[in-house]
């Protein structure tokens, strides 16, 4: 590359004159050189571009407020008069001329060459026609472009595709860099939205008709029906004659063009008749331009400016989008340099001092000039805010055109229907981007619309996107040939054919399919042993079988190699272990609640009957009396609780408040141990002394599992089961032989771990073996397909409609329900009413206790303390501290009648003894001749 800008360098600045723009003694020149480079003139859309270049310049000419007296002094060259590199040496000889920028290149090929040249000697380049996005401001600051970047235009076309749901596209495309990058942008922008390009069928840039229909033949082998055109307006015409002399516009087809082809309809348009039929159906997009009042009347003048000249089928010249951003791209590069003269710029050129100590024989490179303010040009033009035949015009930061937007368009009939529009803003719409630019953007699927399609065909059903690329050939459905469990999937003796659930739910689905799937079933495996389901789908992979059909669990590691359909059953590893009927005993009301549950439940019994006691027994007669009186009606007051059936009256408010609280403990009591009682006599009456996977985990004895099952894997790998631990048993007459064998014979087993399904199909006839413990996984039966299949979806889609209508469910009857064992599977082993459910309960009522009892003590000593203050009144009143201990203790034991007399009865000794004049002694009979006062205590 480095050779080739050399000697270019050469050809356009040999003879270069060394000084500047000739200048008039003000800062702005008379004329300024710009030029503008094109394909070839016998191209509709060349002449297009011309004619509107010509027209911007005459009107920029004339305005005298934009350049003023300055005029654009335009040169256009022709890029294509010659092949391959001379081509480009030619275009560039515009450099010749002093020219400060050039619109153009048409191409992206040659936009990349000169992009570098521009560079070197910092001359700007405005081009509306080379989309290709690895045209970045990063490696190339001189390439300014006018049109929009392709990578809008990729985006725009991956949100149609996944706005109709499908997921892979088949990509045509000229093999040079405007068709390679974007179509690398449009992959990239697939994948964002789960898509991709499933196959890449590029054609050489000097493909003819033979060449052209070796490609297109490719692509009719591929599945894929969504095609993805990116040509220029040159190839368009014949890649679509091709494809329909190859029946691939048909039904079933979709094509989607890129803005080439709208270029081509707008301005050769109306296309002849065979010519517009080949086309039919196609979708394509148009850089969209709202309506204004300066584009119609440009569009007005257009017929005009383009008197004498017709298009390549000898009709008027139409007038196309390019043609608008050709005469916008003039406007723009003068506003930017009205704005670099305004700015006190000057135009000058010098020398590049790197090439001035070069000799290169007669190549004069010395003579090759810098345009010294190119940088500044450049940042005037990006700077430039103005409002054209396209539309408001302004750079975003990242050097594209802001609010990048397209019109849809369907061909139907003799010309196209707008289907809506794609805006960078927001979306898929069916209104004018102009409209949503006031509102918050709206990506959400739902507000993606576009109006109804005539698809190839003359369709208006959305085609499904895929086909089967061979016609007579049948999927191959791989079958695990099983030995066990034959209600699942089984091979008819004599015969290639299967049945079973598993194979009954595949046939369903399949007949639900909206197209014709033919297939095929193939054996997999011996039929002496059961065959390893994670091999079968491995061979998915290899292109051995296009599918796997029976009953294969979707595990993470098979998700890696194979796409699965929806569930069509539910399961999960469980635990089955054989179990013993537990019969009735004398003893089988203690077994509602474990030990530990009547120890506690016995002790609040007796503790709440004492705190009631403490709180009754000043205040309550039924409290009252000899110790082991008092015992006795503690205990009945406790244990008749029970029963809601005491008879002592509670009155104190303590009493009453933790009475309340202990019977509604009592309650919830008496309810759990009735209904756990009343289960254990009726229902639950199995056990074993395999709990779950838990003991499974923690004991050494052999585990049972299915041959060929991932459940081998899972025990090992996941829960860090020893394998020499772990027995394969290949039918289900093995694995009962081994459950009852037990762990301590030769070829026993402790228990055996497989999935739900399986296991339900084997209890129903095996009631002496029950699962025991949780399913401690989550799994799923589906049907494998090679990654990416359309099918997988379609199938998921049709099993959901087998669950709705209950198809699904007959087919679970017919092959699954039970027949001997009407509920198996029932837990095992009472879960006894352990503390862990009630401690709650018991500690609201202790700590109602705890604080009755301090309350009651706080009372006492209260109440104690103002008698003893009392007593210690009266002098001869003196005791010690055990005294005064036994005396708290008398006063707690006291009736609370008692005792208010007694204090009154002190305060009237005390009055006595102040009144010295009284002299008669004032004596009170006890109310009870046995009780005698001595010392303030009572006896």
């Amino acid at each position: 590359m480095n050779i080739v800008c050399l000697v270019v360098f050469m050809i356009l600045y040999n003879g270069f004159s060394s000084h500047g723009v000739a200048m008039n003694d003000s800062t702005r020149p008379d004329a300024v050189n710009i030029g503008a480079l094109f394909s070839s003139n016998a191209t509709s859309v060349a002449k297009v571009l011309r004619i509107a270049i010509a027209a911007a310049v005459e009107d920029v000419n004339a305005d005298p407020s934009i350049l003023g007296r300055t005029k654009l002094k335009i040169s256009m060259q022709e890029d294509s008069k010659y092949k391959g590199f001379l081509s480009i040496a030619e275009t560039l000889q515009l450099m010749e001329r002093e020219t400060v920028a050039i619109i153009g290149p048409q191409t992206s090929t040659t936009a990349h060459v000169i992009s570098h040249i521009a560079n070197e000697l910092q001359v700007p380049l405005l081009s509306f026609t080379a989309t290709d996005p690895t045209l970045t401001p990063l490696q190339f600051p001189f390439f300014i472009r006018t049109g929009h970047n392709d990578i809008f235009q990729m985006t725009a076309i991956a949100e149609i595709v996944d706005y109709y749901g499908w997921r892979e596209v088949v990509a045509v495309y000229v093999d040079d860099d405007h068709g390679r990058n974007g179509i690398a942008e449009l992959g990239d922008k697939l994948a964002e939205r789960r898509c991709k390009i499933s196959y890449k069928a590029p054609m050489s840039p000097e493909a003819n008709r033979e060449g052209i229909t070796d490609v297109l033949v490719k692509v009719t082998w591929t599945e894929s029906r969504i095609v993805v055109l990116h040509t220029n307006s040159v190839w368009s015409p014949m890649v679509f004659k091709v494809a329909r002399y190859l029946g691939m516009l048909g039904t079933g087809y979709v094509w989607i063009a890129t803005n080439s082809l709208s270029a081509l309809i707008d301005t050769d348009g109306p296309l002849p008749s065979d010519a517009m039929d080949d086309i039919q159906g196609v979708i394509t997009l148009r850089m969209y331009t709202p309506d204004s009042e300066l584009k119609r009347k440009f569009v007005s003048r257009w017929r005009n400016l383009t008197r004498g000249q017709t298009n390549h089928y000898g009709a008027p010249l139409g007038l196309n989008t390019f043609g608008l951003y050709a005469y916008d791209t003039v406007w723009l590069l003068a506003h930017g340099l009205d704005t670099f003269f305004n700015q006190g710029n000057r135009i000058t050129f010098s020398n590049d001092s790197r090439l001035a100590d070069l000799h290169a024989g007669s190549l004069h490179l010395d003579a090759v000039n810098i345009f010294n303010e190119g940088n500044q040009l450049c940042r005037c033009i990006l700077g430039v805010n103005m409002t054209g035949l396209t539309g408001p015009i302004r750079y975003t930061s990242d050097g594209n055109l802001a609010n990048p937007a397209y019109e849809v368009l369907n061909v139907i009939g003799t010309g196209v229907w707008s289907i809506g529009y794609w805006s960078n803003y927001s979306g898929l719409s069916n209104l004018p981007p102009e409209t949503l630019y006031t509102k918050p953007p709206n990506r959400f699927s739902a507000n993606q619309k576009l109006h109804s399609v005539i698809w190839p065909g003359k369709t208006i059903q959305k085609p499904l996107g895929w086909v089967f690329p061979n016609n007579g050939r049948y999927l191959k459905i791989g079958v695990p040939n099983r030995i066990s469990y034959r209600e699942f999937v089984s091979e008819v003796q004599g015969d290639d054919m299967f049945n079973g659930y598993c194979i009954d739910v595949f046939n369903s689905a399949m007949n639900l399919l909206p197209y014709a799937a033919p297939f095929k079933f193939v054996p997999f495996g011996d039929g002496r042993e059961n065959p390893s389901d994670t091999e079968l789908v491995r061979l998915i992979t290899t292109g051995v079988f296009d599918a796997a059909v029976g009953d294969i669990t979707i595990t993470t590691n098979r998700t890696r190699m194979a796409d699965f359909t929806q569930p069509f059953v539910e399961s999960g590893l469980v635990v089955v272990a054989p179990v013993k009927k537990l019969d009735s005993t004398a003893w089988a009301f203690l077994r509602p609640f474990s030990l530990m549950m009547w120890c506690l439940t016995a002790f609040s019994f007796l503790a709440v009957g004492a705190v009631v006691w403490i709180l009754e027994h000043r205040l309550n007669d039924d409290f009252r009396g000899p110790p082991g009186r008092q015992v006795v009606t503690v205990l009945w007051f406790s244990f008749s609780t029970m029963f809601f059936a005491h008879k002592e009256t509670i009155v104190s408010t303590l009493g009453r408040i933790v009475l309340l609280i202990w019977l509604f403990v009592v309650l919830i009591i008496n309810s759990s141990y009735t209904a756990s009682l009343t289960s254990i006599l009726t229902v639950q009456k199995l056990s074993s002394p395999i709990k779950g996977i838990e003991t499974l985990v923690s004991i050494k004895e052999p585990i049972g599992y299915q041959q060929g099952s991932f459940v081998r894997n899972y025990l090992v790998e996941e829960l860090g089961i020893d394998a020499s631990r772990l027995v394969p048993l290949r039918t289900t007459e093995d694995t009962a032989k081994a459950l009852k064998d037990g762990p301590h014979k030769e070829g026993g087993v402790a228990a055996y771990v497989d999935e739900r399904a399986y296991i339900e199909l084997f209890l129903s006839s095996r009631c002496e073996f029950s699962i025991v413990g949780q399913e401690f996984t989550k799994n799923g039966w589906g049907f494998a397909f090679r990654q990416d299949s359309p099918l997988a979806i379609d199938v998921s889609a049709a099993i959901l409609k087998l669950s709705e209508n209950g198809e699904l469910q007959r087919i679970h009857d017919k092959w699954l329900l039970s027949r001997a064992c009407t509920s198996p599977g029932a837990k095992l082993e009472v879960d006894r009413l352990e503390l862990k459910s009630f401690w709650g309960l018991y500690l609201i009522c202790g700590v109602a206790c705890l604080l009755a009892l301090v309350v009651y003590f706080i009372m006492m000593v209260r109440q104690y303390i103002r008698r003893n203050s009392d007593d210690e009144a009266n002098p001869s009143c003196k005791n010690s501290r055990s005294a005064h201990f036994q005396t708290f203790l008398s006063f707690v034991n006291e009736k609370e009648a008692e005792g208010k007399h007694l204090s009154k009865r002190r305060q009237l000794e005390m009055a006595s003894n102040r009144n010295d004049s009284i002299n008669d002694s004032i004596k009170y009979s006890e109310p009870s001749s046995s009780r005698s006062i001595h010392g303030g205590m009572e006896i």
